[in-house]
């Protein structure tokens, strides 16, 4: 029992839900994960396409299956006529203005692409990003509503 004594019990209650910011940068730093992997794939001549899993249901069986598919990427960062990268940050299908009226991001070349993304995804963890995450979503979320 002297190990046990050695410890410090506490009464504690496990949250049941994740607070609305928190679920809002988990969405946004899995999407920027993906845009690091395709650019890394790009620049290796490779493609990418994670898998997903989807339901559907057998016309004959009725019976309702899953299957492994891939999912599509599109990236966010596009050429621009003076040969930068320029890198367009979304939430959803909006994209998010990272400054006061200045929505893209412009990069020398591709392959500074992938530490810019790091970047955004270091300042999406630290919560930089919160309130221009907020007000995507509060867009995202008013088409939604009838």
């Amino acid at each position: 029992m002297s190990s046990l004594s050695s410890l410090k019990f506490v009464q504690a209650k496990r949250p049941t839900q994740m607070p609305a910011v928190q679920v809002r940068r988990n969405k946004l730093i899995g999407k920027l994960h993906h845009q690091i992997q395709l650019a890394k794939a790009l620049s290796r001549g490779e493609s990418y396409a994670p898998l997903r899993l989807r339901s559907f249901k057998d016309k004959y069986t009725q019976e309702t299956k899953k299957l492994e598919v891939p999912m599509r990427v599109r990236q966010w960062w596009f050429v621009a006529e003076n040969g930068n990268v320029v890198l367009q940050v979304k939430y959803g299908s909006k994209v998010i203005d990272i400054q006061k009226g200045k929505n893209s991001i412009e990069v020398k070349d591709g392959n500074h692409l992938i530490d810019v993304l790091e970047s955004i995804k270091n300042a999406t963890l630290a919560g930089e990003l919160d309130t221009q995450i907020e007000s995507a979503a509060n867009i995202v979320k008013t088409r939604f509503k009838k």
